[in-house]
C-alpha cells in the first residue's frame, strides 16, 4: 500500500476532491488498523468560495488550510461532531481543503461498530460525523501529516468507474458549485 505523496495534494482543490475517490483512508488505533475506501468528498477553496472556512481570513481554526498540503484539518461542528479534511490546493491558491464525507469500511469494522455503537455496516461511515466517530478521529488529529505512515494517512486504493458531482451538502453560500463528489453505485 503506497501512501499518497504531498504532490498528490498540490493541485486544484476540486481536482484533488475527485482524485481522492477510491483512495484508502487508514487509521491506526493502538495496534489495530481501521480502514475504508473514500466514497464521497467535497472541495472547499479560498477567496472564490464563500462556503469555505478560509474565505474571509486565517484563524486559529482554519490556519492549517493555509499551510502545507497533505495535512489533516479536523474541526468541531454543531457543538458535537468532528469533521475530517485534508488540505489541498494548487501552488497559486492561498488555501483549500477536501472534506472526506464517507468511506466504505474495509478493515477493522468491529472497532468501527463499537465506536459508533452500531452494527449496521451500511450506515457506519456514510457521513462526515459518522466517519470521524467510527475511526476515532478527534481534534488531536488536527495538523497530522497524511503523507507519512502514522496513526492517520491516505493511501492508494481503487479507481472508480463513475463519479457523480452535485451541490455540496449543508451550506448556504456557493450552492451553485457542484463540488460534492461520490463514487456512483
Amino acid at each position: 500500500m503506497t501512501i499518497l505523496p504531498r504532490e498528490f495534494y498540490s493541485k486544484d482543490t476540486v481536482m484533488v476532491a475527485k482524485n481522492l475517490l477510491g483512495k484508502k483512508l487508514v487509521r491506526k488505533i493502538g495496534k489495530t488498523e481501521v480502514a475504508g475506501i473514500i466514497t464521497e468528498t467535497e472541495a472547499y477553496r479560498h477567496n472564490d468560495d464563500p462556503a469555505s472556512h478560509a474565505f474571509r481570513k486565517i484563524t486559529e481554526r482554519n490556519k492549517v488550510m493555509f499551510g502545507k498540503v497533505g495535512m489533516s484539518y479536523v474541526y468541531f461542528t454543531y457543538g458535537m461532531h468532528f469533521c475530517f479534511n485534508v488540505t489541498a490546493r494548487s501552488p497559486e491558491t492561498a488555501a483549500g481543503a477536501v472534506l472526506i464525507r464517507a468511506i466504505e469500511p474495509e478493515k477493522g469494522i468491529k472497532i468501527m461498530q463499537e465506536n459508533r455503537c452500531s452494527i449496521n455496516v451500511k450506515n457506519l461511515t456514510n457521513g462526515p460525523a459518522k466517519l470521524t466517530q467510527a475511526l476515532a478521529i478527534t481534534k488531536d488529529h488536527y495538523g497530522v501529516d497524511l503523507t507519512r505512515k502514522s496513526t492517520l494517512y491516505i493511501a492508494d486504493g481503487v479507481k472508480p468507474k463513475k463519479i457523480e458531482a452535485s451541490p455540496r451538502i449543508g451550506i448556504r453560500d456557493a450552492t451553485e458549485k457542484l463540488w460534492n463528489f461520490k463514487i456512483k453505485n
